[in-house]
């Protein structure tokens, strides 16, 4: 999904585009914007394609409207002005937007389906994210439903759909239940899976268009020859 080259707008792999709107697939291991590490980061990089397709003067406006966490890939949603913007984010904070990720698991669950809630608290500092008890200062819920699409004997593709929007929360959650993801270092027990690809995808993504108010879905599949995802199956879960 990453396309190799200079830092300029052939990066991106861009799924859909107009004046309102940009639609791509961030690659896993990049940032969504700018931090202490001065990588590369997917706002920067939409900033930097529109400028140059477009031919716009000084520095384009890109509005960043949700985020996903600098281990995890898929789709993601940029707004071209304040207004749409605005109206963007009014969906992703009212739950309006329907997103869906896949996640491989380093144990095949118990319960096939099941609601996960949690009370979470982040070491900004240390950027770490721990399941707390529910009153305590400063905690948020978090909730979150899977099912198993298939598992393989000793791990678990989930389908993972988010009712609330926590750093971190699907990887803190299903591992406070003894399901942590395959490759996480951070939050799984056994440092030894640990890998480049940590197996969470943001796959599905679907909202209303801020100006036509037509309905947007997209869906993307992670790289079927890449670890965790040629283990099973996932092509047949991105047919429409």
């Amino acid at each position: 999904m990453w396309r190799n080259g200079g830092e300029s707008m052939e990066q991106l792999d861009v799924l859909y585009e107009d004046n309102q709107i940009v639609v791509v697939i961030k690659p896993q291991n990049v940032p969504t914007q700018s931090d202490i590490t001065g990588d590369t980061d997917m706002l920067t990089l939409v900033k930097r394609y529109v400028k140059e397709k477009y031919n716009k003067p000084g520095e384009a406006f890109v509005g960043l409207v949700h985020r996903l966490d600098r281990p995890t890939g898929g789709i993601m949603v940029f707004a071209r002005n304040s207004k749409s913007a605005k109206r963007l984010s009014e969906q992703f904070l009212t739950h309006e937007v329907e997103k869906v990720y896949y996640a491989v698991t380093t144990k095949v669950v118990r319960e096939k389906s099941k609601t996960l809630v949690n009370y979470l608290e982040k070491n900004e500092k240390e950027n770490i994210v721990k399941v707390v008890p529910m009153l305590t200062s400063g905690a948020k819920k978090a909730e979150l439903s899977y099912k198993e699409l298939e598992n393989n004997g000793t791990e678990s593709l989930l389908e993972v759909r988010l009712q609330t929007g926590r750093s971190h929360q699907i990887r803190v959650q299903l591992a406070s239940f003894g399901y942590p993801l395959y490759g996480d270092a951070k939050y799984g027990k056994n440092k030894s899976v640990a890998s480049k690809n940590l197996g969470l995808w943001a796959g599905k993504l679907s909202f209303t268009h801020p100006t036509t108010k037509d309905k947007m879905v997209f869906m993307v599949c992670p790289d079927m020859t890449a670890l965790p995802w040629k283990k099973f199956n996932m092509e047949r879960y991105f047919v429409r």
